[in-house]
Order: structure tokens, then C-alpha cells, then sequence
């Protein structure tokens, strides 16, 4: 999915469930008195503007098949504007005039004025583009009947095809295909985009997904802004200002507590991303055996090193250590290659039971503090007293904290990280295609829209927890630097893919482009 509208910068962007439309719609045509009809009128002079734009002047053959809703009167429209500007336009009504919508019935009858011939089952005739008005965005059942029928019909032509609002067989909520869907190659959607076209499968559906402006607007929250929302483009205030007088000390020092004996990668790429992003300082607590490849990688790191068999001595002179990065520290990560093991389990427990410093916890520290119920409760507490504590777990992370399976954690991506960031008291980006942020007591969720398939690559959520820490760590507020590090690594993925192709880029590569993304930050600035 591609996802357009002309901005050049990045904006908030809302994502709208179907109740949430619907309620807006309805505002709009109460509070604002803007007739249903006109705003019928206004969605297809922009979807006619996004045809023409990309498929050009008539002469064209067009098929506008439409159900009796109000996604179908809005077809109707389009084919009408289509007509009258010299397209070959076949008008197509699968329901019985009965089911027909105010709306939809008034269509029909302009059409009829206009001498067009409205047909009650498809012309199999050969078109250039095929618009489907079928169902909107209320569909909650599996598709079925002459509606699964023209779907499959749509789906085998050799045409263009443009999705009005949404592809039919696509639930507006989540993304999910219900039982069949056309597939779109443009979506021209109102007033907002919709949960279900930026979450797949939904959004493979969706084909490239413009929405247009047809008088429906923030104004029409009246006070009950949708819950999602997203960036795209870029955006001049997502990084923290930096002040032109500040030292090392001002710009934040990150503990990070990452890699065991036969893991260094992860503590590398945390710590050089938490650099890259803008923090001042960094101090790794690792196992002795990182020692050498943390040197060379990122010589600009402190060390706090430990080792597996040690006298009692060393460990009690490491154990001081630790208090004194903590107390050091301005936030702390733990948990990038760390492992399962004991030391791993009391580092975990020392973050938690014995800091109140902000804390990011990740890859292996989240698989530890699934497995002990009571550092999840005494996290949860510390959250309720005021501690910032981010959780970035992968699905399969997810699914172990919350207590169900992968594919279920999947599934409801919009609800479950809402849950388990009210039940530990934090803040939960959860990582996927797209990855969401929930943050407790928070009335906004972000969703992702950034990145690409080559971020699937291993040492990937090593880089973002960095980049996460590093940003908490120059004053940024939870979820604030949450958003930011999972918006600014999507970016950074972007990039990579442009120089090294989304097949063969790393890790690495996309730590190299951070500094192409603030390049890009500073560029929105001016």
C-alpha cells in the first residue's frame, strides 16, 4: 500500500475506526448543516480528480459497480461526473431498489434524468477501469451472495481499479478480509483514513490510498477525537530541541545493560543508535567478552563489564559498580541479548527493584519478566507512583507478557497493547508490519506507518530500543520517545532500503541513517 495526499511535510494524521466516521459524518450533516447529498456530491468530484489524475481523459470505458448503501451512491456520483465529462460509463446495482439508502435512491434518480441505464447485473463487456462502490465501511459479516460474485468478477478483470472509500470485503477496524475483497489499485477515501487500510492484510487490499478532503474535517470531532493516529512525510517536531549551550551532561546519559557471553551485536547497535539519535553519554553494563567489540564499534561508550566466575570479591566490586552507573545514569535500557540466564535475572531485577530511573525494557528482559509474575506487579506499582517504563516487545514477546498466542496478539493489535499497557502501568510499543504505541492513561494511540519489509532483519529492534533510550534520555516524555524512536527508525529503515534495497540491507545500515533522518528533521525546520 501506498499511502498519498500531497503533504509535503509530516502531519498527524488521524485513523478512524467505522463507528468513529460514522459519528463525524454524522456531526457534520447536524451540527455543520452540510446536507448528506452535497458531501456525496464533493467524495466524487475528488475521487473523479484522482481518476483522471492517474489514468487521464476520456474516451474510457467505465463500469461502476455499486451496492444499495451510501458506498454505492457515492460510486453512482463518480460515475455520473465520469459520463459527463465523455466517459463510457456501465452503471451496475446489485441490490433491489428496496435496499436502496436515501441517498442512493436519489442517485438513481438523477441518473435517470440523465438518460443513463442502470443495470441489475454485471455486463460482462471488456473495461478500462472498474469502480467499486459494493460495501462500505460498515461491513462486519463475511461477504457473501452477488456480492462475493462481483468481487471475484472485479478481482479477474484486466482493469484499473479504484476502491470508493474502501475496498469492498476490508473491515474498517482491523484490517481484516472478510471472507473475499477487491483488490484495489487506487482507494480514494473521506475526510480520513481508515484502522483497516493502514493495517494489513487490509492495506495489500487497498492499492495506493489517497484521502480526500469533501468537507468532513477535525471540526467534526466536537471534542471526541479518534484514538489512532500516525506521521507521514516529515515532521518538524518529533525530535527534542537541542540547546546550542549544553555539554554531554546536557544531552542525556544512557545505561544500557545488553549482551551476554555469546551475544555482542545487540549491546553494539543499542549503543550506537542511542549515540546516533542524540544522547550525550553512554555506559554499557556486558559481559567481559563484549569488551573488545564494543571498543572498536563504539569507541565513544563507557564499559561496566562482568564476568561468569568471579571471586566473591570481583562480584560485590561489580555489584558497586552498577548503584553507581544507576545513579549515574538519566534512563536506563535493559534486555538486548542478555540471555536467560542467572546473571541476566538479576540485572533484570536490579532495574526494576532497585532504580527508579526511566526504563526501557526489551528483547530478553521482556522474556524474563514474562516468566516472574512478581516483578510484573511491582512494575505495574512503580508505573501507578509516576515511573516511566516502556515495554518494545516483538509479537512473539507480546504474546508471552500477555498470556496468549502469536497469531491472537496479531489479531487484535488495536486492543490487547491497550490492556497490558493499563494492567503494568507503561507504555507498550508493540512491534509489527505496523507497530503501535499504547501508552497507560494515554487517550491516543499512535500507529505506524513508516518502515518497510527489509526491517525484518536481525539486530532491527536492537537499533529502535536505542534509539528509543537515547531519546528518553534528553528529557523527552514516554510516550513521547516512544513515538518518535519507532516514527524516526521506520524512516531510517526507508532510507537504508533506498541505498542498500530492502533484500540486503542490516542492522547497521540503518543506524548509518539516522543521521540522514536529522538531516531531514532539521530540513522540515526551516
Amino acid at each position: 500500500m501506498v499511502v498519498t495526499g500531497g503533504m509535503e511535510k509530516c502531519m498527524k494524521q488521524y485513523l478512524v475506526t467505522a463507528s468513529e466516521m460514522k459519528r463525524y459524518d454524522r456531526n457534520t450533516i447536524e451540527k455543520y448543516r452540510l446536507p448528506s447529498l452535497l458531501l456525496m456530491e464533493r467524495a466524487a468530484l475528488v475521487t473523479v480528480e484522482e481518476i483522471r489524475r492517474v489514468y487521464g481523459k476520456a474516451p474510457c470505458r467505465v463500469a461502476v459497480i455499486a451496492g444499495g448503501g451510501n458506498n454505492g451512491g457515492d460510486g453512482l456520483a463518480v460515475g455520473r461526473l465520469l459520463m459527463l465529462q465523455g466517459y463510457e460509463v456501465t452503471f451496475i446495482m446489485l441490490d433491489e431498489e428496496d435496499r436502496y439508502s436515501a441517498e442512493t435512491a436519489r442517485q438513481i434518480e438523477i441518473l435517470r434524468e440523465y438518460e443513463a441505464q442502470v443495470f441489475s447485473t454485471i455486463q460482462d463487456d471488456e473495461y478500462d477501469i472498474v469502480i467499486d462502490a459494493i460495501l462500505g465501511i460498515g461491513l462486519s459479516r463475511l461477504v457473501e451472495g452477488v456480492y462475493a460474485e462481483a468481487i471475484e468478477w472485479i478481482n479477474q478483470r484486466n482493469a484499473y481499479v479504484c476502491s470508493v472509500d474502501i475496498s469492498s470485503g476490508i473491515r474498517a477496524d482491523m484490517g481484516e478480509i472478510m471472507g473475499c475483497a477487491v483488490k484495489a489499485d487506487l482507494t480514494v477515501t473521506y475526510g480520513f483514513r481508515k484502522v483497516g487500510q493502514i493495517l494489513y492484510p487490509g492495506a495489500e487490499y487497498t492499492g495506493t490510498l489517497v484521502c480526500g478532503n469533501m468537507g468532513i474535517d477535525e471540526r467534526s470531532f466536537l471534542g471526541e477525537e479518534p484514538y489512532w493516529y500516525t506521521y507521514t512525510g516529515r515532521h518538524d517536531r518529533v525530535l527534542p530541541v537541542r540547546r546550542p549551550d549544553g555539554n554531554k551532561g546536557t544531552f542525556g546519559k544512557t545505561l544500557i545493560v545488553a549482551g551476554n557471553d555469546q551475544i555482542a551485536g545487540a549491546a553494539m547497535m543499542a549503543a550506537k543508535s542511542a549515540f546516533r539519535i542524540g544522547t550525550g553519554m553512554v555506559k554499557v553494563v556486558t559481559a567481559a567478552e563484549n569488551r573488545e567489540a564494543l571498543q572498536q564499534f563504539v569507541p565513544e561508550a563507557m564499559l561496566l563489564i562482568y564476568a561468569g566466575d568471579v571471586t566473591s570479591e570481583q562480584e560485590e566490586k561489580f555489584k558497586q559498580g552498577l548503584k553507581e552507573a544507576e545513579n549515574w545514569a538519566d534512563c536506563i535500557l535493559i534486555g538486548p541479548g542478555i540471555g536467560m540466564g542467572k546473571q541476566a535475572q538479576e540485572l533484570l531485577r536490579f532495574s526494576i527493584l532497585k532504580s527508579s530511573k526511566p526504563l526501557v525494557i526489551d528483547a530478553d528482559g521482556l522474556n524474563l519478566l514474562a516468566q516472574d509474575q512478581g516483578l510484573q506487579d511491582n512494575l505495574a506499582e512503580q508505573g501507578s507512583r509516576g515511573r516511566t517504563v516502556i515495554l518494545t516487545p516483538h509479537l512473539g514477546e507480546f504474546a508471552r507478557l500477555y498470556g496468549c498466542t502469536t497469531a491472537q496478539a496479531g489479531e487484535h493489535l488495536t486492543d490487547y497493547p491497550i490492556r497490558l499497557s493499563d494492567r503494568l502501568q507503561c507504555t507498550v510499543v508493540c512491534k509489527d508490519v505496523r507497530t503501535v504505541v499504547a501508552g497507560h492513561g494515554e487517550q491516543r494511540g499512535y500507529m505506524n506507518t513508516t518502515g518497510n519489509d527489509g526491517m525484518a532483519t536481525a539486530g532491527s529492534g536492537d537499533v529502535l530500543a536505542g534509539m528509543v533510550t537515547g531519546l528518553l534520555a534528553q528529557g523527552m516524555p514516554g510516550v513521547d520517545a516512544a513515538v518518535a524512536g519507532v516514527y524516526l527508525h521506520g524512516i531510517a529503515g526507508d532510507l537504508a532500503a533506498e541505498r542498500e534495497t530492502n533484500v540486503s540491507m542490516t542492522a547497521t545500515d540503518m543506524i548509518e541513517r539516522i543521521r540522514d533522518v536529522i538531516l531531514l528533521q532539521q530540513d522540515g525546520m526551516e
